[in-house]
């Protein structure tokens, strides 16, 4: 497994048979299926962070179209989050030497 794998969670909520479904993922998708040139080298969940491992939620990718995806999901998930978080910060204060 790529290194990213190794320190995420998601690899524990695959389904048994993962592999073989990959297999089958990748044999009927062998371009891929975002820039529909490259060769697909690895096997997408079409909708980011959603574990529906049917066929029909998977996808064959390129290397550079999934890390693509992945890096805009991850950014979205990512702002998602930091939004959802209280700010510790205080109202701007007008600086006392500013006359209105």
């Amino acid at each position: 497994m790529s290194g990213g794998w190794k320190k995420s969670g998601r690899v524990k909520r695959l389904p048994p048979g993962w592999r073989k479904i990959r297999a089958r993922i990748l044999e009927r998708d062998p371009i891929c299926k975002i820039c529909d040139v490259r060769p697909s080298a690895f096997c997408d969940h079409i909708i980011a962070m959603h574990d529906d491992h049917s066929e029909a939620g998977l996808q064959g990718v390129c290397g550079p179209c999934h890390d693509q995806k992945s890096a805009r999901e991850g950014a979205a998930a990512a702002k998602l989050k930091a939004e959802a978080q209280p700010t510790r910060r205080r109202p701007a204060e007008q600086h006392p030497g500013i006359r209105e």
